[in-house]
């Protein structure tokens, strides 16, 4: 098992596609992460200027957006439900304010109910960009300070790293891991391999630990590198950045990822005695694990789906956090593909020649 763990590790860290790949990987990952390393306590007289819409549904800190409060929220909802109805319903200002005073001492989910009623069916994608306004320089570090308070700046930052590393880790390992069976599965190789004196335990832990192995270096890589480029940019914001966010962030969201993505390969490869079949299904799980849904308010976003091997991070920067049941789902994952390295040992005891 150890031999042939260390000779499939060996055998990719001497590819120079390996370490090209980290390096695109580097690069993608920090083109998305790097506008969340400009966050920092507005100086005095400082302000950020852009010309996004004074209400944003997904408004970020770094561009001057802090989340509304509720009562404001509703206030600003309702200016926005009365320019509607007079701009595009051709109501006069009476009539539309009349329509707001009806919806006086309603949720919003029954206001917006009771707009349908005048043919207004899209008010609730209103409500839901009254979500961030832009902020003043006292509401932008207040509300810094108040999520810094109990956090490390790491902690969030890791979340979405392991977001986009994640995505990245899931595409790049597809690919990588096509060629962990391929030599072994030509055709006299194979017959080969089952004269041999070595055991179905002993031969899949070795190709499936050589693999994951080779992931987890990968990962190590980018969590060093990014953790350093994290030290570094909020060296100035005196942010507390903490490598074992990183860390955790890493075992929970992408590691169990990989171990199924190599699981996979193992089953599909014995099974059909090449691993390329197993290229077109990964990819396509992968784009089941990356669809979003609609929750039970009908409102569509990222919810996670069950054994996907994807877990993102799509909420603003402060308000990160894994989907519904993502950790459990993060174990049964583990418990999957542990299931499908079984079942991979079964296929291989039953080809063997004795």
């Amino acid at each position: 098992m150890r031999s042939i763990l260390k000779r499939e590790v060996k055998n990719y860290m001497k590819n120079p596609l390996l370490w090209l790949g980290i390096v695109i990987g580097v690069f993608m990952v920090f083109q998305n992460v790097s506008p969340y390393l400009n966050i920092h306590y507005l100086r005095e007289g400082e302000t950020i200027v852009n010309d996004y819409p004074q209400s944003y549904r997904d408004g970020e800190v770094f561009d001057g957006y802090v989340p509304t409060e509720k009562e404001l929220r509703r206030e600003k909802w309702e200016e926005r439900i009365q320019e509607v109805l007079t701009s595009e319903f051709e109501m006069d200002n009476e009539k539309a304010r009349s329509v707001i005073d009806e919806m006086k001492g309603m949720d919003v989910k029954t206001a917006c109910a009771h707009l349908e009623g005048y043919g207004f069916y899209n008010s609730y994608y209103e409500y839901e960009n009254t979500a961030c306004h832009k902020g003043t320089r006292e509401e932008i570090n207040s509300y810094i300070s108040e999520k810094l308070e109990n956090r490390a700046f790491s902690y969030y930052f890791s979340r979405k790293f392991a977001d986009f590393a994640g995505l990245f880790m899931g595409f790049f390992a597809t690919v990588l891991l096509s060629v962990l069976f391929m030599q072994d599965t030509r055709r006299n190789t194979y017959e080969l391999l089952h004269t041999k004196p070595v055991s179905a335990g002993k031969y899949l832990s070795g190709k499936v630990g050589g693999g994951f192995s080779v992931c987890l270096i990968i990962c190590a890589v980018l969590n060093l590198i990014f953790f350093g480029i994290c030290l570094v940019s909020t060296r100035k914001s005196s942010f507390e950045v903490h490598l074992m966010d990183f860390l955790l962030a890493s075992c929970f969201y992408i590691l169990p990822n990989m171990l199924m993505i190599v699981s996979v390969y193992s089953l599909i490869s014995l099974l059909f005695k090449s691993p390329l079949p197993a290229v077109p299904l990964l990819f396509l799980y992968i784009v089941y694990s990356n669809m979003g849904s609609r929750n039970a308010e009908g409102i569509y976003g990222y919810y996670g789906r069950p054994l996907a091997i994807m877990v993102r991070f799509p909420g603003g920067f402060f308000d990160t956090a894994p989907p519904p049941m993502a950790l459990l789902n993060q174990s049964f994952l583990i418990l999957a593909a542990i299931c499908i390295i079984f079942l991979s040992m079964q296929i291989w005891k039953r080809r063997r020649v004795y």
